[in-house]
């Protein structure tokens, strides 16, 4: 397995078959497992083997066989499938965490993870301090000796500022830091962040890895050590496991990722050189683009500029106008779909945020977020263009 190129490791890696030699993955939907005898099943709970289980939220079949196909993709040596993005995000981060850690975090992230961090984490006793995610100086100034852990978003959420993960894992290395990545934007098709020097790598499942708008699910990827003895523990003893029902949609997910993502960021750097110059925008935002200030970064770092783009208009008024006259793209607060999703952050996903906040991130109230699907490229851009034309 460890022979095979990522295409071949999405279809095949990870596999187990039952004994019919099923040709696509068997779902177990069961919650228990029958033990062959009393002294089986305490010698279960004692110490299980790779294909034992006890219970589905501490394993199940169809579960590992998520979480070995994503590791294998990903260059990781496990991995743990969860019930949603923000549940592996959470997990990850509470489970190594204790009071009087300290965390060094980029500022700009989803809302969720803003929560998690400025609320929650602090609420039990963890110091977490911002910096500009883009800047290595505030990276190099703000960890410390006695810094636990590092995080941040490769490719920020909403705003498409990507962090250098190579620069900052060796920061943090230095001092001991484990870095944590969510790699969300970056797609496990693009993403290289384990060889960068990444500890541990999320992935919220809904988004690229389902691609198809069905169902929640998320993953953190690791060392053995990491996901068995820190990370597994404090889920399978707080629940936020993943569903063998949603395990096999993201098994069906991985197989046809690569050839999705491809198209869909082969259509969004058409639509942004497509939309760039428009009067109706100030910004015309995609990191594959050769005008993009982190254009040479993304390059090295992902190879691609990936499927997000983002459109700056003047005002909430006029972002309001675009977004209700399209026709093809729907208005939502999801991404990595096969439909176009459009959304306007401001008004949604960060919303909680100040309006003080949102300036210092650069989320403006004409900031809109887009998602490339699937549709026939030409067709996304007449929409778009008719929709900006609209606002003129």
């Amino acid at each position: 397995m460890t022979k095979w190129k990522p295409g071949t490791q999405a279809v095949h890696a990870g596999t187990r078959r039952s004994q019919y030699g099923e040709v696509s993955e068997a779902i177990f939907l069961t919650q228990g497992f029958v033990y062959e005898s009393a002294e089986h099943a305490e010698a279960r709970f004692i110490s299980s083997g790779d294909d034992e289980f006890i219970y589905a939220r501490y394993g199940n079949p169809t579960v590992a066989m998520f979480e070995d196909r994503i590791a294998a993709l990903e260059g990781a040596e496990d991995a743990f499938a969860t019930a949603s993005g923000m549940a592996a995000v959470s997990g990850a981060l509470t489970s190594m965490l204790k009071a009087g850690d300290h965390v060094v975090s980029a500022r700009a992230l989803f809302g969720s993870c803003l929560y998690v961090l400025e609320e929650i984490l602090t609420r039990f006793g963890v110091e977490v301090t911002f910096v500009d995610g883009a800047n290595l100086a505030e990276w190099e100034d703000a960890i410390r000796p006695d810094t636990t852990a590092v995080f941040f978003e490769s490719m920020s959420n909403p705003t498409l500022q990507l962090v250098d993960i190579e620069a900052v894992c060796t920061l943090a290395h230095r001092h001991g830091a484990t870095v944590v990545v969510d790699n969300v934007f970056s797609t496990p098709v693009y993403s290289k962040a384990i060889a960068q020097g990444a500890d541990v790598v999320i992935y919220s499942a809904t988004k690229h890895i389902d691609g198809q708008g069905r169902a929640l699910g998320g993953v953190i990827l690791g060392s053995r050590e990491f996901i068995r003895g820190t990370v597994e523990p404090y889920m399978k003893h707080t629940g936020g496991s993943m569903s063998p029902f949603t395990a096999w949609i993201m098994l069906k997910g991985l197989e046809t990722m690569r050839l999705r993502v491809a198209a869909q960021t082969e259509s969004a750097g058409k639509i942004a050189a497509a939309l760039a110059g428009h009067p109706a925008l100030k910004e015309v935002v995609y990191p594959g683009a050769t005008d993009h200030p982190q254009h040479a970064l993304c390059q090295r770092q992902m190879g691609a500029g990936g499927t997000m783009l983002a459109l700056e208009l003047r005002d909430k008024a006029e972002a309001f106008t675009f977004l209700n006259a399209l026709e093809i793209a729907l208005i939502s607060n999801n991404l990595g779909d096969a439909k176009t999703i459009v959304t306007h952050p401001a008004t949604t996903t960060h919303q909680r945020l100040s309006e003080e906040m949102r300036a210092t991130l650069g989320i403006s109230a004409g900031w809109v977020r887009v998602s490339v699907g699937l549709e026939d490229a030409d067709d996304l851009i007449a929409d778009f263009r008719a929709a900006l034309d609209a606002v003129n």
